[in-house]
């Protein structure tokens, strides 16, 4: 059954370390089926600029150097969710990040009606994901995404997309730092995974292949998991 024919918009959740490709894969889901991406940074970013009661609680605490509180990330995404363009569903990219986090989340979708559709989980090999982030970079001018092994331009120092030849790489996608990232993803997600396996709402996929493969995979999973 296609998504839009749904009384309630779906809701998925996008497990996966740095550079499992949640990304790439979201955007892919967001063309196929009618979706919005929302990670939380965006979501924090687009409510200060709308000066949102919670935007605003969230930049008073940005700007004295605190952490937002969950109870105001909460708020803003119940601001987003229900925004005209969320109508189809949503993929939560970066929250839930906790139990805690993953039940106040359940909490406000009961207020709708709603439930979190699946949660997938994006397996990977950690020693391969530090090979695969550590050598990645972007093109300065249009954020094509290169890497040093698997996708190098056509021709050297020119983008294939833009023509541009400013390179940039991310400072924290150094082997040390990836591996040290891949650690504190496993620890802090492995009780989502428990969490979200004990509600029958875990999927998990295998996000070592070829991404054509990863996305006919994540169809299949989304379309069962919304049917």
């Amino acid at each position: 059954m296609d998504i839009a024919v749904q009384t309630t918009p779906a809701v998925l959740i996008l497990l996966g370390p740095p550079g499992a490709g949640k990304g790439t894969q979201a955007r892919m889901l967001e063309e196929k089926f009618g979706l919005v991406q929302l990670s939380t940074g965006d979501l924090l970013r687009d409510a200060v600029a709308r000066q949102t009661d919670a935007g605003m609680r969230a930049k008073a605490a940005m700007d004295s150097g605190g952490l937002v509180s969950d109870d105001i990330v909460i708020a803003i995404l119940r601001d987003r969710l229900a925004q005209d363009d969320c109508a189809k569903g949503v993929i939560l990219d970066g929250f839930p990040r906790t139990t805690v986090q993953a039940e106040a989340l359940d909490t406000l979708l009961g207020e709708t009606g709603q439930r979190i559709n699946a949660a997938i989980s994006l397996e990977v090999d950690d020693a391969a994901m530090v090979e695969r982030v550590s050598g990645r970079y972007t093109c300065g001018g249009c954020g094509e995404g290169y890497h040093d092994s698997f996708k190098q331009p056509k021709t050297a120092g020119v983008c294939d997309k833009c023509g541009g030849s400013d390179f940039k790489r991310r400072a924290d996608d150094n082997a040390e730092t990836v591996g040290a990232r891949l650690e504190a993803y496993h620890a802090q997600t492995a009780p989502l995974i428990t969490y979200y396996d004990a509600k029958s709402a875990l999927q998990r996929i295998d996000a070592m292949g070829d991404i054509s493969a990863i996305a006919k995979g994540l169809a299949a999973i989304v379309e069962g998991a919304t049917a």
